[in-house]
């Protein structure tokens, strides 16, 4: 390309010349992959003869009648509703305080944002030492506390393992919902709030009437991004249990990723990475629809 072209390039009133390099990286790094993903689906890897083989609607039809997924299916929900309702309530209830503006209250704030620059599979691991049931923290305390019986090991046990994984899970992003919220908190308008002490409102009063509805939209993106986050939850499953014991913590993502680089099972693999996406994208409209985000 000639200089002369680059110049007419750089004047040019057209969008196209900006926007072709952002369109060829939403074609490479997203389109390319679905599309390879849907084709996938309708495959399945022959070890043998290490080709790809069409099997039609084989893997759909497998997914419908696999117990196994159904089951984790089920566990994927029940992590997704008890880690968001948790981050939810401990995250405003966090910001509330933070926002007193209290010394010493600047620091605590950093610290809480420090966690989330660990890597999930980091956290993982520390939780899976902090849960040893021979010198883990974490079972230490419960011991103690006699909320846990020493020998029932947090992470092999059915009935807690599931519990284990969601303390990482809280601890790494409740403080995401605090920074979120606690922006949410700043930016709202002090004349209501006034008016209201005024009249004699109390705390409870203020924040049920004049908090809670004007914080709407910020908890609503809150638990949109964490909620698509938590859909798709795998490193803290992969590092600290594995989906044992049993399939207690077998998640979507995680079923996903054993069936296709474990059993080699590409197809089936990216039929439930796509069944797993479809479920997100109905349940973000969903929830767009009812809590009416607008962006």
């Amino acid at each position: 390309m000639s200089v002369a072209q680059v110049k007419r390039i750089a004047i040019s009133d057209s969008p196209w010349p900006w926007l072709l390099p952002l369109v060829a990286l939403l074609v490479v790094f997203t389109i390319y992959p679905l599309v390879y993903n849907v084709w996938l689906s309708f495959h399945e890897f022959a070890p043998r003869t290490r080709a790809l083989k069409f099997v039609g609607v084989a893997n759909w039809v497998q997914l419908w009648n696999d117990a196994r997924f159904w089951g984790a299916l089920s566990v994927t929900f029940v992590y997704f509703f008890v880690a968001l309702v948790i981050e939810i309530a401990l995250g405003m209830a966090i910001a509330l305080l933070l926002d007193a503006e209290l010394p010493g209250f600047g620091a605590l704030r950093a610290i809480l944002s420090m966690t989330l620059v660990i890597p999930p599979a980091i956290a993982g691991m520390m939780f899976l030492l902090l849960q040893d049931p021979q010198f883990g923290v974490v079972t230490y305390v419960l011991n103690s506390l006699g909320i846990l019986d020493k020998s029932t090991p947090i992470l092999a046990t059915s009935s807690t393992a599931l519990a284990g994984v969601l303390l990482a899970e809280i601890w790494q992003w409740t403080p995401f919902m605090v920074l979120i919220f606690l922006a949410g908190l700043r930016s709202l308008p002090t004349e209501p709030f006034e008016a209201a002490m005024i009249d004699g409102a109390s705390s409870f009063q203020m924040f049920r009437r004049l908090t809670l509805p004007m914080m709407s939209r910020v908890i609503a993106v809150a638990v949109l991004i964490r909620g698509i986050d938590l859909f798709r939850v795998f490193d803290y499953v992969f590092t600290m249990t594995s989906g044992g014991p049993g399939t207690t913590t077998y998640t979507l993502s995680y079923y996903a990723w054993q069936q296709t680089f474990s059993f080699l099972k590409w197809g089936y693999g990216a039929t439930l990475s796509l069944t797993s996406l479809v479920i997100i994208m109905v349940l973000a409209n969903l929830f767009l629809r009812v809590a009416k985000v607008r962006w």
